[in-house]
């Protein structure tokens, strides 16, 4: 699996955490955050969204946030997956994992 993603499949929040930790073994702290749907935006009702992008774009994207990520927090393995299509309200559109040797840097 890739530790970064674009993609139309439903995102899994435990198969990314088990990557990323097998990239970090040893660790001692791991975050995740997942980003939902959600059924309101500045006081106006959403029915879905619908996310497109390009993919190679936003891979080499990615990729740049990963390697300043490291530049900063060196010891820390990042997975980031985002999803792209219909989304309907609480699905997951984004989940990133972060694990570290201690917890203040995976955070």
């Amino acid at each position: 699996m890739a530790l970064l993603a674009i993609t139309s499949a439903p995102l899994n929040l435990q198969e990314l955490t088990a990557e990323v930790v097998h990239a970090g073994m040893g660790d001692g702290a791991i975050a995740a955050f997942t980003g939902l749907v959600r059924d309101h935006n500045q006081g106006r009702t959403v029915h879905f969204l619908e996310y497109d992008a390009y993919e190679p774009l936003a891979l080499r994207t990615l990729g740049t946030i990963r390697d300043e990520i490291y530049m900063i927090w060196p010891d820390v393995r990042l997975g980031v997956h985002h999803r792209i299509g219909r989304l309907d309200i609480g699905e997951a559109s984004i989940i990133i994992v972060v694990t570290s040797l201690h917890r203040g840097d995976a955070f």
